[in-house]
């Protein structure tokens, strides 16, 4: 419930972001406003004591984050994708926070393995292990199906996690809305909007059968990608609080040292993992979001494995093909061609002025392309190309952002085996190979092909169509009811007694 009884867990929460030196960087790094930034900071500083140390050995988000527990943790993991909120520094701090926490028991994993697929664990399993990997969400199981012999992995959610990430949701709503209160001029920075996001991303994960269904979503996608593989996801042994897939046997594709002695050329597989991201996101629109070392192996027969589907990222038809021209555009520094795709795209206002936009592009591009081929980027030239355009105008898109900030770690991923790659280099054949089936005189057919199957289907209904939007769009709009100012006050005003009466009736158990 979204009430004022979240306010003590809340003050807990800033308590420990005071304690841990967390508060202030954070504030500056959302930019948050003065009255926001104010009020936070005096409701904490007071109740430091009640907050935790965390581990002094860790900078100051990362130590305040994994000391509030999962929820906290999985809250800074999702938003290391969204530089555009808590800005460049402090996401690629939260890029390396670790869920590595203690595992439950493997007598709980098995009572809900059973529960959940209503058969005793030995007539599924010859073998299931101790955990082998636990996280803020779920712990891993390495086991031998029964009927096959196969070995799998059988993902396992914590027990009660629904409930403790719904209660901590619910302060996160509870503490983006006295925000709005408190400074209408923070509602620029979306803090509800930015719950939701988070919302969302977490309830995709307590729900394994939404993960299954990427997995076999994307495997299915990339069935005859060659050099690649996924596992495949045992769906009778699935369900929303399990999930079982092949087993990912393989050298993890950050241990340089055993890829070496096993054979494997890093330089190949650098090129590879490139150009693989590039097909999935431009070909198929569908791209694994979390694409790092630690999901990445490489089989025996060189392949690359991938796994772990709970962030993926998802780019419409239409998007793909501006941002491939976009690209294509970079690759051979035609500015003027590249600013003109962003206005027909509607990306930039029409009101601007193409040439000084093409100028302004030319000023991200020139730099990067004297850069010496090691240091040349994709995900820079995408993370500066977004804050030009914002300038202009353009609207932040949360979808490009998971692109850019997956592109950025797949570039790590393929300089981390070769340091000499040269990106731009390995990415233009899949780009251009994209343009050349994607844009221009056929594809313009097969779309125009397209477009006349819709129109047949839904010719018949076409003049009632027409006939209401004409009468919608005639009508005057209804402004939105505004909430009370009188409500929120009211709100607030309980949440801060009702937290005051718990903190002072802790006071006297102590």
């Amino acid at each position: 419930m979204r009430g004022p009884h979240n306010l003590l867990r809340l003050i807990r929460t800033g308590a420990t972001l005071e304690r841990t030196g967390a508060m202030g960087l954070i504030m500056d790094a959302m930019d948050a406003p003065p009255l926001v930034r104010g009020t936070m900071r005096f409701l904490a500083w007071p109740f430091q004591w009640l907050g935790y140390r965390g581990d002094p050995n860790m900078p100051p988000a990362l130590r305040a984050l994994t000391a509030l527990g999962p929820a906290y943790i999985k809250f800074g993991q999702v938003f290391s994708t969204r530089p555009d909120i808590v800005g460049d520094d402090l996401a690629n701090e939260l890029r390396i926070l670790q869920d590595k926490l203690p595992p439950f028991p493997v007598t709980v994993a098995k009572e809900s393995v059973e529960r959940e697929l209503g058969r005793p664990v030995d007539q599924m399993f010859l073998e299931f292990s101790e955990p082998v990997a636990a996280a803020s969400i779920a712990q891993v199981h390495k086991a031998r199906l029964k009927d096959t012999g196969e070995e799998v992995a059988v993902k396992v959610l914590r027990p009660r996690i629904e409930k403790a990430f719904r209660k901590d949701i619910d302060a996160f709503y509870f503490a983006a809305r006295m925000i709005e209160f408190l400074s209408p001029a923070s509602r620029r920075l979306r803090p509800t909007e930015v719950i939701a996001h988070f919302e969302g991303v977490v309830l995709g994960e307590l729900d394994l059968r939404l993960e299954s269904s990427s997995a076999s979503e994307f495997r299915a996608n990339t069935a005859d990608d060659p050099g690649f593989e996924l596992p495949e996801i045992k769906w009778d042994l699935s369900s929303r609080r399990v999930m079982t897939m092949g087993w990912a046997a393989g050298i993890p594709l950050g241990d340089n040292a055993a890829l070496d002695a096993a054979g494997h050329d890093r330089v190949v597989l650098g090129e590879r993992v490139l150009q693989l991201f590039l097909n999935h996101a431009l070909r198929d629109g569908f791209f694994h979001g979390d694409m790092h070392q630690g999901n990445l192996k490489v089989a025996p027969n060189g392949d690359i494995i991938a796994f772990d589907f709970g962030i993926m990222g998802h780019i419409d038809e239409y998007t793909r093909k501006v941002y491939a021209e976009i690209l294509y555009g970079f690759i051979r520094r035609d500015y003027q061609r590249v600013a003109e795709v962003h206005f027909e795209a509607g990306y930039v206002p029409a009101d601007r002025d193409v040439t000084e936009f093409a100028r302004a592009l030319r000023a991200v591009g020139e730099p990067i392309f004297g850069m010496d081929a090691s240091k040349m980027s994709m995900g820079g030239i995408l993370s500066y190309l977004f804050e030009v355009t914002e300038r202009f105008g353009m609207e932040t898109r949360t979808e490009l952002i998971l692109l850019q900030r997956t592109m950025v770690v797949v570039e790590g991923v393929a300089r981390s085996l070769n340091p000499q790659i040269n990106i731009w280099q390995v990415a233009r054949p899949v780009v251009e190979n994209y343009i050349r089936k994607n844009v221009g005189p056929r594809a313009a057919l097969r779309d125009i092909s397209r477009t006349l199957a819709v129109l047949s289907r839904y010719g018949p209904r076409l003049p009632q169509i027409v006939e209401s939007a004409l009468v919608r769009q005639s009508q005057p709009p209804h402004p939105p009811p505004r909430p009370s100012r009188l409500v929120y006050a009211a709100w607030v005003i309980a949440g801060f007694a009702a937290g005051a009466a718990t903190v002072i009736a802790t006071l006297e158990l102590l």
